[in-house]
């Protein structure tokens, strides 16, 4: 990559947790390479629901920033930072500069983009075709990983599978009547994997 344009123009970033990153119809002005922590990019259904689409890690780009770059645009969702966030930023100007001149940053750029973009399609066919009961299941399935419990609310399960509070707290009780969980605030154990894995394999 051309590290000496990157050593000039590089602003480094840090942003508390909780901190907006950009959201709807702000400017675009910087690319952004995280370093170190977490950053959530969401939208918002009509009635105000939180919907995940994808989240930024050490080394990720974010998807929506490079299209509005690209595209001389605007943001179109939301990202807020769920844990302290060291990251880089480059200027837009630079970033311009760098992808017209350097072979090595457009394909580090665009195959990163083309990763996210397959992230970001499978949760768009997930809401858009996998029932609440399999999205439910494999989220938590996934948020469990290792273990067995997931610190997680209702609300918070529901803006990862991309549903209504109310929702995933309903099919939540049905999975404790079966057996599958067992819920606390702000928590959700799980008492049965089998039949979870099964439901998240199911078809609408």
């Amino acid at each position: 990559m051309e590290r000496s344009a990157l050593a000039g123009a590089a602003m480094a970033m840090s942003l508390p947790a909780g901190a907006s990153v950009f959201a709807p119809d702000q400017p675009c002005g910087m690319f952004i390479l995280v370093c170190r922590g977490t950053v959530r990019v969401f939208q918002l259904d009509p009635a105000g629901n939180e919907i995940v689409l994808y989240r930024l890690g050490p080394g990720s780009i974010c998807i929506l920033t490079t299209l509005a770059l690209l595209a001389s645009d605007s943001y179109s969702a939301f990202a807020v930072t769920e844990s302290p966030v060291e990251a880089v930023g480059l200027p837009a100007a630079t970033f311009h500069d760098l992808i017209g001149r350097s072979a090595q940053f457009r394909s580090f750029v665009f195959n990163a983009q083309a990763a996210r973009m397959a992230d970001l399609m499978a949760v768009i066919q997930n809401v858009a075709f996998a029932s609440i009961e399999t999205r439910l299941a494999s989220r938590l399935l996934a948020l469990a990983a290792d273990g067995r419990e997931v610190s997680i609310t209702h609300a918070q399960l529901a803006a990862e599978i991309g549903s209504a509070r109310e929702v995933v707290s309903r099919h939540l009780k049905t999975f404790e009547r079966r057996g599958w969980v067992s819920l606390g605030r702000g928590r959700v154990e799980l008492r049965n994997a089998a039949p979870l894995r099964a439901a998240a394999q199911a078809a609408r």
